[in-house]
């Protein structure tokens, strides 16, 4: 898993090298009036699980990375209204008190944990998943300008490659990393806005991470997340 992620990192980033383009106006040097904007992309974000089931908590630092390639076409005259399409990869980790795993005869189990009766160190489950997001841009840059505004926002289809949920406690630790009810499509709606390298990224994943199947107490559980954090962009 490790080599693959590997794999997949210099594949994302790869891209940064091989593009050249220049709009700086030195002495001598001609300005690209044909200028593109930031093309590779990297994020982190805190996790927050939203429309959980009665009971369960959030529990310490949870968050996520993303990264990957994005193709900016400008569609007017200006430059500073585009369309992005790309490819990237979201690593995220979720902890909290939902057990999510499998009983002695293979079927899947969804149990609120109560902290006060079970003493446990580890309940979460992660993700790595495959993104192409698609992007409507604004922004205040030309060619001369590499300080600017910018508001993008978009959606983004992500399929689930990897998913692994981890409990642990004294004397007992398990992992499950096929869950039937797991749906391993995700949708994603998002923001980025900011000026020059800092800008705040917030996401909300607009399906489920689990199918009507799972359930509590005949409840289905409608888990969803809402991701902020901080996005950089590099030409």
């Amino acid at each position: 898993m490790k080599l693959s992620l590997y794999l997949l990192s210099a594949l994302l980033i790869s891209p940064l090298f091989l593009i050249a383009q220049s709009s700086k106006t030195d002495k001598g040097q001609t300005v690209d009036s044909l200028y593109r904007e930031d093309q590779i992309y990297l994020g982190i974000t805190v996790n927050f699980l939203n429309q959980r089931p009665k009971g369960v908590i959030t529990e310490s630092f949870v968050g996520g990375i993303n990264f990957g390639y994005l193709r900016d076409m400008p569609i007017n005259k200006k430059r500073n209204v585009a369309i992005a399409a790309g490819l990237g990869y979201a690593y995220n980790n979720y902890g909290h008190s939902l057990l999510v795993g499998k009983d002695a005869s293979g079927e899947s189990i969804f149990t609120v944990l109560d902290d006060e009766l079970i003493d446990y160190d580890k309940n979460r489950f992660e993700t790595h998943e495959i993104e192409l997001p698609l992007e409507l841009r604004w922004r205040t840059s030309t060619p001369e300008v590499y300080k600017f505004w910018r508001i993008y926002g978009g959606v983004k289809l992500g399929y689930t490659f990897h998913f692994k949920s981890v409990f642990k406690q004294d004397g007992n630790k398990f992992r499950e990393t096929s869950i039937d009810e797991f749906d391993r499509l995700r949708y994603t709606a998002f923001l980025n806005f900011g000026y020059n390298t800092f800008n705040l990224q917030v996401q909300y994943t607009i399906n489920s991470f689990f199918n009507n199947d799972a359930q509590i107490d005949g409840v289905p559980i409608n888990m969803t997340a809402i991701k902020l954090g901080l996005m950089f962009y590099i030409l």
